[in-house]
Order: structure tokens, then sequence, then C-alpha cells
């Protein structure tokens, strides 16, 4: 279906207004939109395999959510969370003039979709929770804020890959080539030839002051949802449980949940065999 198309969407905050980049696959005028949203410290090009997969039956967007990728940096830090996040959707689904999406969201992309999809006159037609749900533990919160913002100097390209393998173990086996793409897509070039990820930094400070007590319990959200879900879960996850993931099938859209082997906290959804799992879901009648 050709290159993606970069585009931008202003969306605003009560900081002012900020862009919002996407790129978008596929025919323009498909009225059948998929959105593609990524985890906390990742981009939009995540999905590049997922969206190609998808292009031939889709209009697919996958934005930089604000403050990572090419989208703009938030005036206010604070404002780093998932209202802002969800808000800034709306606008762009509104960009893309239709009544519904289907969403994919990995981990933060997957709560954001969790909080759309549950609210009135929702546009979510059918939702994909890549290691998302409606509880993240204290255990995988208090990991991301150990690394979150904190960016060790990133020399060379091979630095940077080294860095990126290390924080991302938990994505499971990838070639070479599949983690030199993963590195690509989430570092930046400083005036100096040195290189820096991707983000804002100062994300990290609403995430950290929010790190609750215990596990984040996010089940209102989840039970409000009224559209087709499947959960694809990473057996090896320390964000999503297992027993979760049991009360997500009884419980809300009684989602159905894939668990994916030798994989923990979240799928790329690189691999053949996950795109078809998600694909399969999305084309079923």
């Amino acid at each position: 279906m050709g290159a993606p198309r970069q585009r931008f969407v202003q969306c605003a905050s009560p900081a002012g207004l900020h862009r919002v980049a996407y790129r978008e696959w596929g025919d323009a005028a498909n009225p059948r939109a998929l959105v593609c949203v990524h985890g906390l410290t990742r981009c939009g090009r995540d999905f590049d395999n997922l969206a190609a997969a998808m292009s031939d039956r889709y209009r697919v967007v996958c934005p930089d959510v604000a403050g990572r990728g090419d989208s703009e940096w938030l005036a206010n830090p604070m404002l780093y969370g998932v209202p802002q996040y969800v808000a800034d959707m709306v606008t762009l689904i509104a960009r893309l003039d239709v009544e519904k999406v289907d969403w994919v969201g990995t981990s933060m992309g997957g709560l954001m979709g969790m909080a759309l999809a549950g609210m009135k006159n929702s546009p979510v037609a059918k939702l994909v929770l890549n290691d998302a749900g409606p509880v993240v533990s204290k255990a995988s919160l208090e990991r991301i804020a150990a690394y979150v913002g904190i960016f060790p100097p990133l020399p060379s390209f091979a630095a940077a890959e080294q860095y990126v393998r290390a924080v991302s173990a938990s994505f499971g086996a990838h070639t070479d080539a599949e983690w030199r793409f993963l590195t690509e897509v989430v570092v930046r070039a400083n005036p100096d030839g040195s290189l820096r990820l991707h983000y804002d930094p100062r994300l990290a400070e609403p995430f950290r002051q929010t790190v609750p007590e215990k596990d984040l319990e996010l089940w209102p959200h989840y039970d409000a949802i009224r559209c087709p879900t499947l959960v694809v879960r990473g057996a090896l996850s320390d964000l999503l449980s297992r027993e979760t993931c049991a009360q997500m099938q009884a419980r809300g859209p009684k989602a159905r949940v894939v668990e994916l082997d030798g994989v923990g906290h979240a799928p790329t959804l690189l691999h053949a065999d996950q795109i078809k799992i998600v694909r399969d879901f999305l084309l079923a009648d």
C-alpha cells in the first residue's frame, strides 16, 4: 500500500497547544481505521511491521504520544498522563473523520485504549491490550521508575543499542537486525554527534510521583468496556499477571487471552506469529 505518510495534528492542553506526530499507512480514504499506540518510553515506529501487515485492510495510524518521537514536548510536565494522552487521541480520531476505530495498545497505549473504550459513546470498536490490563503491578512500576528519564551517555549507536537491549531485555528474543531497528527508532542525534533517547526526560516526574504503595487497580475502566477485547500477555510479564488475565476473561468485556512463551513485558509485535494473533482477532466477524 506504499510508504507511510508522516502527519501532525494540533492538540490542546491546559498549558497551551502542542503537535502530535503520527504515521499513516494504507488508503487515506478507507473508513476502517486502526490506531496503534506505544508504551511509556517507546514510539509509533514500533508498529511498522504490524501497520504494513494491516494496511491492506485498514487505514493504520501510529501516533507518537506527546513528549515522544516526533511529537512536541508538553510545556507542563505534570500533564504527562493518561487523561491528556486520551484527550489527544480523541483529537486525532476527529482528524481522521471516522466514527469508529479499532485500537492496539502496548502497555501505556493499552491503558489509554482501556480508558477510551470504557467511556460512554466510545469510538473504539475492537480493543487489543498488549500486556496491559486493569491491574498494574507495583513491582513493574518500580522497575520502570528506576530507568525512565535517566539517560546514560550514548557516545555511539553501539552504546545506544547496548542500552536498549538492557532496558528492553524483557521483550524476548530478537535478531540483531530487530534490535537495531528497536534502537534506531528511539534515538536522536545531539549537536556533538552523540545520541540521546527521543523522549522528554521530564515525563518521569509525574510518573515517579504517582507510583502507588500497592498494585495500581483500574477495574472500573475495564468493567465499562463493551467492545470485543483481546489481551496478549507475555508469559514472563512482571506487569500483567496470569491471575489478572483470568479475571479479565470473567468480567467486563470478557476478554480473550493469548499468552506468548519466552516473552515478558511487552511483546513487540514485530514477529509474524504475534502479528497473526492480532490480525486474526481484528478481522474476525
